[in-house]
């Protein structure tokens, strides 16, 4: 496993090209950039990004939700279109600053029937997504949101069995908030998780840090590595959650050495 840093954790207080630079700096060894706006999504601003991008390996990139990733999956066909060339320009924009994967949200559960119950119509519209961002190489992996499509375990897996080929994102700030254990995420997508966002929680509930809190690391590290995982585990927090920078770093440090101890 490798620990690294979103960039969301510094939202609004660098942006991202800088970000990027900050992070670097500290000698975080990987990244998510998290994209925020139709502006980022070019060529041009992903060549600015990999020139900011130093010794960071970049393990994935994550979109801002409702701009048009619920569009991927509607039935009309002009909002489809458009989801989708909004998609394949910002996967052929990521792949330009080094990004491997794609964390996706899907659908927005604003509703009570805007996720549909046929989960192999959800796996043939996560498949069309999947050839799109394997054409501009990047896999897209579908995260447990509690307001969007994957929001309770066994979701994944249901798509899963139409779809053997889907990849995951656990995040366990989610998996808290939509009120089911992270274990249940992790089995639900054992053997299939592509990289991890963890952030802690102290006694109030607020969050924080990784090693600031209460949340058991170690116990979560080794359920992942029994789930088949090895990829990269990326804190992502708000950017009120912590003060310095040197906090991120050490933060990372914290999660590497319980990496390392796990072989």
């Amino acid at each position: 496993m490798i620990a690294g840093v979103s960039t969301a954790s510094l939202f609004q207080r660098e942006m991202n090209e800088d970000a990027l630079t900050v992070l670097d700096g500290l000698g975080v060894q990987c990244t998510e950039v998290f994209l925020t706006t139709f502006s980022e999504y070019t060529e041009e601003f992903a060549r600015l990004l990999l020139s900011r991008r130093g010794r960071l390996d970049v393990n994935s990139v994550h979109l801002l939700n409702t701009e048009f990733e619920p569009q991927l999956f509607a039935a009309h066909p002009r909002a489809r279109a458009d989801a989708y060339a909004a998609l394949r320009g910002a996967m052929r924009s990521a792949h330009i600053f080094g990004a491997r994967a794609y964390t996706l949200h899907g659908i927005t559960r604003l509703k009570r029937n805007s996720v549909p119950s046929d989960f192999g119509k959800l796996a043939a519209d996560l498949a069309q997504i999947q050839r799109t961002c394997r054409a501009e190489g990047l896999e897209p992996c579908l995260e447990n949101v509690h307001w969007a499509l994957y929001n309770e375990p066994g979701i994944f897996s249901r798509i899963r069995a139409h779809l053997p080929s889907l990849k995951g994102v656990l995040d366990v700030k989610q998996a808290r908030l939509s009120g089911y254990p992270y274990q249940m995420y992790i089995k639900d997508m054992e053997g299939a998780v592509s990289h991890v966002h963890l952030s802690d929680v102290d006694g109030e509930g607020k969050i924080c840090l990784p090693g600031k809190g209460l949340f058991d690391f170690e116990e979560c590290l080794k359920r992942l590595k029994d789930a088949g995982f090895d990829g990269a585990v990326l804190i992502e927090v708000y950017p009120r959650d912590y003060g310095e920078y040197a906090e991120l770093r050490r933060s990372c440090d914290y999660l590497a050495e319980l990496a390392y101890k796990l072989g």
